[in-house]
């Protein structure tokens, strides 16, 4: 098992990639904290990792708000006496974000607040932790969308992935000497709950987007996961501060 005995916190661990993550991580031996706003979701995430034999407990957070956070990982220590790899995966992809002459201030607050804030919080209270370990893994997802420019705008969620690379970065450096390593991954779009609700099922939205992609499909949970799940075990041990593009060849594509 390649996380025996591992303790991670996955935030957003209930469903679309996190729901993957959890269930993954739980087979390959970890002790699996699901983190998530919805409450049904984590319990019945929950409850289907126990039933296949893992170990996993369910903390109800709104990673926006920062003592949510600080309760996350208290409850984490508490289960299982410390954590060794911090999983941020929660994101929000409002379908009204556009452009940054159109958008709102409760956008920008809405956005940020989950996908930037949410991450630093749940940094701040996590990283002591893999300290007392003797180091361990923050994992952090970003966007492409962090990496280039878009003629669809969706600006609040690319500048807080952008944010999100930044921040990984300073961590990188602060805490690798501490053995505490610090990546992003940049997924593309994934077919998870959060796309197919706006994209999949709209045709026209559909077709502006595949037709960037070299490998001609959009992407999996697991395309993702499987790198998180290598970043979280020792495999990666000198793997610090990169920023992790999977996204079937998009960002490599001129034409």
């Amino acid at each position: 098992m390649r996380l025996k005995d591992k303790v991670c916190i996955i935030t957003g661990g209930a469903s679309g990639m996190g729901g993957v993550a959890s269930r993954l991580f739980a087979q390959e031996g970890a002790k699996v904290v699901i983190a998530d706003v919805v409450e049904k979701a984590g319990e019945d995430t929950l409850r289907e990792v126990k039933t296949k034999g893992g170990q996993a407990v369910f903390v109800r957070t709104d990673v926006s708000k920062e003592a949510d956070c600080k309760r996350l990982v208290t409850e984490a220590v508490k289960a299982f006496g410390g954590v060794d790899t911090l999983y941020n995966n929660a994101g929000i992809f409002p379908p009204d974000d556009g452009s940054v002459v159109d958008d709102s201030e409760a956008i920008w607050d809405k956005v940020l607040s989950v996908n930037l804030k949410g991450v630093a919080f749940c940094c701040k209270y996590g990283i002591p932790e893999l300290v007392k370990r003797g180091g361990g893994s923050v994992i952090n997802i970003a966007s492409f969308t962090a990496m280039l420019g878009c003629t669809v705008p969706q600006d609040a969620y690319a500048t807080s992935k952008g944010g999100v690379i930044a921040l990984t970065k300073q961590m990188a450096v602060q805490f690798g000497p501490k053995k505490v390593r610090s990546n992003a991954i940049c997924p593309g779009p994934i077919e998870t709950p959060l796309l197919t609700q706006w994209l999949l099922t709209n045709p026209v939205e559909r077709n502006k987007r595949l037709p960037r992609i070299p490998l001609g499909r959009f992407g999996k949970p697991e395309d993702v996961v499987y790198l998180a799940l290598h970043l979280a075990s020792d495999e990666s041990s000198w793997t610090n501060g990169a920023v992790m593009v999977v996204d079937g060849g998009i960002t490599s594509n001129y034409f």
